[in-house]
């Protein structure tokens, strides 16, 4: 059953992710990995509301593993650093994996803190 909950979060997480980086990539450029930022923030700040909240187990499989797990991408994530810093853009690089690492924790805190306002 969980293998199930996990996969129709992930049907739901997987178009999400692509459709949401391509509206941003679109619009910023691609210069810096904005569309995978975006996601992998939005994916965390989702998951930290997810712990927060009195949420049945089946619930956070199918939202936190499958949706939010597919909503965001490390691989991604790190495919896109390496090919900056490759390319030469090794500034850009650092601040991906600064920004990225920084506003993931954040947007984990702020789902946590607006979760339990909420609840």
């Amino acid at each position: 059953m969980s293998a199930l909950l996990v996969a129709l979060g992930a049907a739901v997480g997987a178009p999400l992710r692509y459709l949401t980086d391509r509206a941003v990539q679109s619009r910023r450029g691609a210069a810096f990995p904005w569309g995978t930022l975006t996601v992998n923030v939005i994916g965390s700040a989702l998951l930290g509301a997810l712990l927060a909240l009195p949420v049945p187990g089946w619930a956070m499989t199918l939202a936190g593993t499958g949706l939010c797990g597919a909503l965001s991408t490390y691989s991604t994530f790190a495919y896109e650093t390496v090919r900056l810093a490759g390319s030469g853009a090794r500034l850009r690089a650092v601040l991906n994996v600064v920004v990225s690492v920084v506003g993931g924790l954040a947007a984990a805190g702020f789902g946590v803190v607006v979760a339990r306002a909420l609840s």
